[in-house]
């Protein structure tokens, strides 16, 4: 079994294309505009595959697999000076 990933859209690279919710309609639907609304949470197991070929597919690499681990926890320390 793989570690928990989650997925991933960069806003300002995306520029809507659609792809990514055509390669996986089980986690990524489109907003009246266009662009992806992630279904929140981890990828399921069985999806894993797809969430790849998704990213590999996005024309604006603006879709990413992520560590679901480090999603999850809170940042205490960034963003503050030391």
């Amino acid at each position: 079994m793989s570690e928990p990933q989650g997925i991933a859209v960069d806003r300002i690279l995306c520029d809507g294309h659609g792809l990514c919710a055509e390669l996986l309609p089980e986690l990524l639907q489109l907003d009246e505009w266009g662009y992806p609304i992630v279904t929140p949470g981890t990828v399921p197991e069985h999806l894993i595959a797809h969430a790849r070929r998704a990213v590999k597919g996005c024309p604006m690499l603006a879709l990413r697999l992520t560590d679901a681990r480090s999603e999850r926890r809170t940042p205490s320390s960034r963003g503050q000076r030391r």
